[in-house]
């Protein structure tokens, strides 16, 4: 073999490194824009850009020896670098969850271990001041072999942290020759075993750094609060011996705040600030720190803050906090791993658009730089360390107990000291490269490794190391119960998805530690939906610290467009692969391309920076609260108001710097709004919170919030509201003609301008025309089904077995009369399907008047052997030409019972084709709820459907047979009708893809209702 098997060697995982540092860049001169523009200094020369590639099966393919000077590259491809190679059509990308890859043998991997070999020509220009060269990798996945001009250099692993190697002696000045051999497996693979995507290569920055013989190798920046001073201290490592060091202290003026100079003391420096400004999420105030040494500057970003616990309770300089956090991969279509700081900096700016103030690094460090921009743009940071074994979960086993599979999850790895060198050395790369980053609060080991000897040590070292930040690891929970494990150096209490009641019942056991969610609320296609019921529940207890919504952004692969034009997003099975996960990789907040899911703008509503409390209607006092954890409410928004009257604005107003009360954070205040309230009408104040200050990355004016409630008034004390349409062209059509003929199966309705046929068979219409348009193209349905939603994904096996998606309605006997004018049918039927017994029977009432107004009651009563219903209500197939839609209710986005906090009530219109929501995998979408009535219109046909009862509805080109079928949303063929769905329920979103089950009060599961709505075949206006 060409390389030794290091890749399978537990005990070696880097051969020829450079002992751990923090993470900088160091430069000739001082210039503050060094930590945001690295290339700009001149001791730093990046090799990134196209080097040459050659793919090999098996690392027992490649038999020449590629990294020898003058190797003829010529039937090389090319491919950049960073990269994934499988984004370049080698290999083939993999998606999957818990299950390992290949078969569960540690530390042995695949013999048949695919690589990829890179050459890298380059100049290289000496230094006479810097005569010292370091090369340095900052992700490769998952392992690799470095040779520099056909020398060998060196070996490591751990794909998500940085490799530095010392190639002083191999580097010459003028064209030098790189050459990296990258394996797809090593042993440290058991250690990756995260939630994603498999890919290999190069995937982060590779450049040199070139330095002194003597000067600064490493430091630690820690700091301390004393009345009105901040104490920092250095600890400083030297390469070479001690030199003495100038340090400089800057704000964010440039004013000169602190200084020292001359040799550290017990190698630290020490300075102090007066009255510092201290960094936290809201307010990231950043000071600028300057090392000058002989012939070297590095320059780097302080921030003053101190995190602890007290009594259960997590604060963050002396104030109570929550973090209202994200899960975040480093994922993009195209790039895959490769992230580049515009792709971050596109995150970030869209979580702080939506009120996102925490960030987990899920399950890895990210790229440095990173967390360089978190510590500007104000975010908390739990950092973790590049481990997950969580294939250990899935070996065989007879006994499927969790007992049983806890048992033994931990045995193989976690708590197998062969493992403990490994564990440790991720933690330590972690830290030791982020430590002096004031965004990174708490250190995470890992994620789903369960737990065991090699986590003990690894937590020990950390806390012993660094002790002023929280240490965290979920799967402490996880371990062989027989055994006693150390836990005293972990300080949260962390849940992945736990039920409500379970956080009520950790806080009545009056726990030492805090409680926080690493992981909850799964976002995963349509969803989530219980993100306000874990707000609340946060809201309630100071010792529940938050939690961090799983996750950020949906995994796909970016295949190119359709031919009409639309882009097409693989996920898991789609590449051939084995063993595979579907499409659970996409279960984010934004689709790959970062448009956002209605999910994100759910989380920006609900954790809004301010809340509506009250509003005394008769007093015209307002009381808000404020949510946020360190900023004055009236110093971060502005307040705009809103009246509305049946959707049209009635009265306005902003709150500026003099109308806006002193509400410190946490904190209660009260205001006088002098607003008007129409004596009829449906009325709602909406109060807005606007962005008062430009910020690094939002822009005054952003909206970043709304309140809305409903007023009192006439209409609303009688129990109205919204004019119901339809009521006046009754009466119009008192004088007209009205006519019913039958036969065996059909009734016949004849109006002066309309024809209906109702089949007495089904208990449903089978046509409706008014002035000779067509308004049915397929008759009339009861609907009990929807398109399973991902967070559906264990409810629909019983609702498939209940043959929800396969029900007819079966009427046994049908009356008609005319009477009063009016024609009326009743008829008693049953909903059910083949196989079954009866699922529903409805007595229902239908009534038409004589100017085709159709008014239908439907009195259901439910099998409770069943379980609980997707939804009911009705099924029309409107001509396609009916494409217009004007409604009142929720809106303008999707929302559901328990996800409606991004909407408000308002008179909203849309095209059919702009109702629909369009997640990768298709599924229920695009439902309206809490709507007084909803207009189809188009070619000169108009429907209206109202109900004094708040109803949902969906209209879409798409049938619900269609979204359940179809695997992805390019794949999608429009119905040709416009397919109306009137729901008197749904079925909550929530988030069981992952999560708990749905909460019982969003279960659609009542015994008896009554469902009411009006049918209106003319056009309207709202009244």
């Amino acid at each position: 073999m060409i390389v030794p098997k290091h890749y399978e060697n537990l005990h070696l995982l880097h051969e020829n490194t450079m002992p751990n540092r923090a993470y900088y860049v160091p430069a000739s001169q001082a210039r503050f824009d060094l930590v945001e523009h690295r290339e700009n200094s001149d001791r730093f020369k990046l090799l990134n850009g196209r080097w040459k590639f050659r793919y090999y099966d098996s690392i027992y393919d490649v038999k020449e020896e590629f990294f020898k000077e003058g190797y003829d590259t010529g039937n090389y491809d090319d491919i950049p670098v960073p990269g994934c190679f499988q984004n370049y059509g080698y290999d083939k990308h993999q998606y999957t969850n818990v299950r390992y890859p290949f078969p569960m043998d540690p530390p042995y991997v695949p013999s048949e271990n695919p690589c990829g070999a890179y050459v890298r020509h380059f100049i290289y220009e000496r230094d006479e001041n810097a005569p010292r060269t370091y090369l340095n990798f900052e992700g490769v996945d998952s392992c690799f072999y470095v040779w520099l001009n056909g020398s060998y250099v060196g070996y490591s692993q751990v794909s998500h942290s940085t490799s530095e190697f010392d190639v002083t002696g191999l580097i010459r000045e003028g064209e030098n020759t790189l050459a990296v051999l990258v394996l797809k497996w090593c042993d440290g693979s058991y250690l990756e075993d995260q939630d994603k995507f498999r890919m290999t290569g190069i995937f982060r920055d590779v450049y040199f750094i070139k330095r002194p013989e003597e000067g600064i190798f490493d430091y630690f920046f820690t700091t301390t609060q004393q009345e009105n001073q901040a104490h920092i201290q250095a600890a400083i490592t030297f390469f070479g011996k001690e030199v003495p060091i100038k340090a400089l202290v800057y704000d964010t003026n440039g004013k000169l705040v602190a200084s020292q100079e001359g040799f550290p003391q017990d190698g630290k420096l020490h300075l102090t600030i007066e009255n510092p400004v201290l960094w936290n999420a809201e307010q990231p105030y950043l000071y600028t720190i300057v090392l000058e040494c002989q012939n070297e500057v590095i320059v780097d970003r302080l921030g003053i803050r101190e995190i602890t616990i007290k009594d259960g309770v997590v604060y963050f300089n002396g104030e109570k906090i929550k973090f209202h956090g994200v899960n975040r991969h480093d994922s993009d279509p195209v790039t895959g791993f490769v992230i580049s700081l515009e792709q971050m900096k596109k995150d970030l700016r869209l979580m702080k658009e939506h009120n996102v103030n925490a960030i987990r690094t899920s399950h890895y460090p990210d790229g440095p730089q990173f967390y360089q921009l978190c510590d500007e743009y104000g975010f908390y940071v739990i950092d973790e360390a590049d481990n997950e074994s969580h294939g250990t979960n899935s070996i065989y086993m007879e006994d499927h107990s969790i007992e049983a599979i806890h048992g033994r999850w931990n045995r193989a790895i976690a708590d197998n000291p062969e493992f403990t060198k490994a564990t440790v050395d991720r933690t330590q790369l972690l830290v030791q490269r982020d430590k002096n980053r004031p965004s990174v609060v708490i250190w995470s080991m890992g994620n789903e490794c369960a737990y065991g000897c090699t986590f003990e040590a690894a937590l020990a070292w950390t806390k012993a190391f660094d002790p002023s930040r929280l240490t965290h690891y979920e799967s402490a929970r996880y371990r062989d119960h027989s055994k006693t494990y150390d836990f005293s150096n972990l300080d949260l209490y962390s849940r992945m998805y736990p039920k409500l009641e379970d956080i009520h019942e950790y806080i009545g056991r009056n726990a030492e530690k805090p409680f926080i969610l690493c992981e909850y609320s799964h976002a995963m296609g349509n969803g989530p939906g219980d993100l306000e019921d874990y707000f609340q529940v946060f809201d309630q207890y100071d010792q529940v610290c938050g939690g961090f919504v799983w996750e950020w952004c949906d995994h796909a692969i970016y295949q190119g467009r359709t031919l009409d034009g639309k882009p097409m997003y693989l996920y898991g099975g789609d590449h051939g692969e084995y063993p595979h996960d579907g499409n659970f990789c996409m279960d984010g907040l934004v689709y790959p391309d970062r448009r956002p899911h209605t999910g994100l703008m759910e989380f920006k509503n609900v954790c809004r920076p301010a809340r509506l409390l009250s509003f005394d209607q008769k007093k015209k006092e307002l009381v808000l609260q404020n949510r946020m954890d360190f900023i004055e409410l009236r110093d971060y928004v502005v307040i705009e108001y809103e009246v509305t009257c049946d959707g049209a604005i009635t009265g306005r107003g902003i709150l500026g710097d003099g109308d806006l009360p002193e509400i410190k954070p946490h904190g209660k205040g009260s205001l006088i709004l002098d607003l008007e309230v129409p004596p009829k009408g449906k009325c709602y104040l909406k109060i807005q919170y606007l962005l008062k200050q430009n910020t690094a990355l939002l822009k005054a004016g952003s909206l970043l919030g709304f309140d809305e409630i409903l007023l009192e008034n006439e209409d609303m004390r009688n129990q109205t509201g919204v004019c119901l349409l339809g009521e006046e062209e009754s009466k119009e059509g008192e004088h007209g003609h009205l006519a019913v003929c039958e036969d065996d199966r059909y009734l016949f309705i004849d109006g002066t301008n309309f024809a209906y046929t109702y089949n007495k068979l089904t208990g449903c219409f089978e046509d409706m025309a008014f002035e000779n348009r067509t308004l049915l193209e397929r008759p009339m349905e009861y609907n009990i089904w929807r398109a399973p939603t991902d967070n559906d994904r264990y409810i629909k096996n019983k609702w498939m077995a209940a043959h929800y998606d396969r029900v007819i309605s079966r009427a046994y006997e049908t009356s008609c009369e005319v009477k009063d004018g009016r024609v009326e049918i009743r008829t008693v039927l049953s909903v059910t399907a083949a196989v079954i017994q009866r699922i529903l029977m409805i007595e229902a009432l239908w009534t038409i008047g004589k100017d085709g107004v159709l008014d239908g009651k439907l009195h259901v009563k439910k099998d409770m052997e069943f379980p609980e219903l997707p939804r009911f209500g009705l099924r029309l197939f409107l001509p396609k030409i009916m494409d217009q839609v004007t409604y009142y209710g929720l809106g303008p986005v999707e929302n559901y019972m328990d996800k409606r906090r991004a909407s408000y009530h308002g008179l909203f219109t849309a095209t059919v084709k702009e109702m629909h929501e369009d997640y990768l995998r298709p599924q229920e979408n695009g439902s309206r709820s809490d709507c007084d009535f909803v207009t189809i219109n188009g070619g000169g046909a108009s429907l209206s459907a109202v109900s004094k009862q708040a109803f949902s509805f969906q209209a879409s080109v798409y049938t619900q047979e269609e979204l359940t079928e179809r695997a992805h949303n390019y794949e999608l063929t429009p119905s040709g009708f416009t397919v109306l769905c009137l729901d008197y329920r749904q079925d909550g979103i929530g988030s069981a893809s992952c999560g708990p089950d749905l909460l019982s009060q969003y279960r659609f599961n009542e015994e008896e209702f009554v469902f009411e709505v009006r049918l209106v075949p003319i056009a309207t206006k709202h009244i």
